[in-house]
């Protein structure tokens, strides 16, 4: 019998998720495209798979927003790598669980890393199978999809959702009967719009420059011949995760559970179990965001001492209320400038509109740097080159204007977050930079 559903809050919507075995290790299984926690166990070896896996773990399974027992989401508002991430953070509040190992499948898997980066304090271990860091062809990452068949692959899945989808490159070791039990399995996952918006979200996908600031133990799983992903996509994640390991299954099935089980669930028991309690972390994947205003010397010599330390108050004021209702921690505050940190990059963004709006209200003119990558946290302080980016970010706008590095655009994708390319720009004893305004 599957386990009990409940359900988990995460920015108003309810997140379905199950929780199996009762070992030491907590172990969250993100997965692939779309999900059903209930009827996944309708399927013997994906069930099994369960099994094993609970065997050695507490096992937390859920459906991300929009598929399975999940609320819906609008096909148009597509669900960012930060919003999942909320919901795995919720339903491992939901069940109590302070730090987890993470195993990522298919597109869950750049969702997995990215979490890891980004809250290395909640993860204990990685362990990916069959994932990629992009989703669209670049020169520097050829394995992807061109744009043109990525449209391909949409207009596919909604035409034929439900009359004949030819899954035999997710499972090509597989019957025919099997086929057909995986198609109505991933049929009652999600609509057809649902289905091709994550698909539409995932293409958008690009965690490269998250790779280097993972901490955690992890292990990349690949399968030789997948022609959904190209192994050569693993070796990448690999190479570029420190001390990751990289194990390569023969066969082509992009699916975990069809092929090798016992031994993939083997190399994630290992990492598990075999895991040392770690140290409290002193680096963490944060997005940066600076902001000072413009004039300020024009505006004191304007109104004097006294008026100009009232609107100092009032702007502070402002700050704190925003970047609480934003999640945001301010790092440091001098006169007319603030540091502040936040575990999103979008919002991050969206502060610093709120901001930039609410501070115009004081006669005020804000400009906002923004930029995400590897800090080093002293207790309440966030140090590195991360900071000294955002830093340097910060000093190309102009008055009302907020610019990002390449880095926060590619992991906004898919937010409604529209960019204008501002060129490469070289930063002062960081080397060039492409950097863009929110428009």
């Amino acid at each position: 019998m599957p386990p009990e559903t409940r359900y988990a809050k995460s920015d108003g919507l309810n997140i379905a998720y199950q929780v199996v075995g009762q070992g030491l290790p907590d172990l969250v299984y993100v997965p692939g495209w779309v999900s059903h926690v209930e009827l996944a166990w309708e399927l013997p070896d994906l069930a099994r798979g369960f099994q094993r896996l609970a065997s050695f773990s507490r096992l937390i399974l859920f459906d991300k927003r929009g598929t399975g027992m999940s609320d819906p989401v609008p096909p148009d508002d597509l669900p960012m790598l930060e919003q999942r991430m909320d919901d795995v953070r919720a339903v491992m509040d939901a069940v109590g669980s302070e730090r987890a190992a993470i195993f990522g499948a298919s597109e869950g898997g750049n969702m997995s890393m990215l979490f890891a980066a980004t809250y290395p304090e909640r993860t204990t271990a990685l362990a990916t199978f069959g994932s990629t860091a992009k989703r669209v062809y670049s020169s520097d990452y050829p394995w992807a999809p061109t744009p043109e068949g990525r449209q391909r692959a949409f207009d596919e899945v909604e035409r034929m959702w439900t009359t004949g989808l030819d899954w035999e490159d997710i499972a090509p070791s597989l019957d025919r009967p099997a086929l057909e039990e995986i198609s109505r399995y991933y049929r009652r996952c999600a609509s057809p719009g649902a289905a091709v918006a994550l698909m539409k979200m995932n293409t958008l996908v690009d965690v490269r420059d998250v790779l280097p600031t993972i901490q955690a133990p992890a292990v990349v799983m690949h399968r030789t011949d997948d022609r959904d992903a190209n192994v050569d996509e693993g070796r990448y994640i690999a190479s570029r995760i420190a001390g990751a390991r990289f194990v390569e299954f023969a066969g082509a099935d992009h699916s975990w559970w069809t092929q090798d089980r016992e031994a993939i669930v083997d190399e994630i028991e290992s990492l598990v179990t075999g895991v040392r309690p770690a140290s409290e972390p002193d680096r963490v994947l944060a997005t940066v965001l600076f902001a000072d205003v413009v004039g300020s010397t024009e505006r004191l010599r304007e109104l004097g001492d006294q008026r100009w330390t009232r609107v100092l108050e009032r702007f502070h004021a402002t700050v704190r209320r925003e970047l609480e209702r934003f999640r945001g921690t301010e790092v440091d505050s001098a006169g007319d400038g603030f540091l502040a940190v936040f575990d999103g990059p979008a919002r991050a963004i969206r502060c610093a509109l709120e901001l930039r709006d609410e501070v115009r209200r004081l006669d005020l003119e804000l400009r906002v740097g923004v930029h995400t990558g590897e800090c080093e946290r002293l207790g309440d302080k966030y140090a590195g080159i991360a900071v000294h980016t955002g830093a340097r970010v910060a000093s190309l706008a102009g008055g009302g204007e907020i610019v990002v590095s390449s880095t926060v655009r590619d992991l906004v994708s898919g937010s409604g977050i529209a960019f204008e390319d501002r060129g490469e720009h070289e930063l002062k004893g960081l080397g060039p930079r492409r950097v863009f305004s929110v428009a």
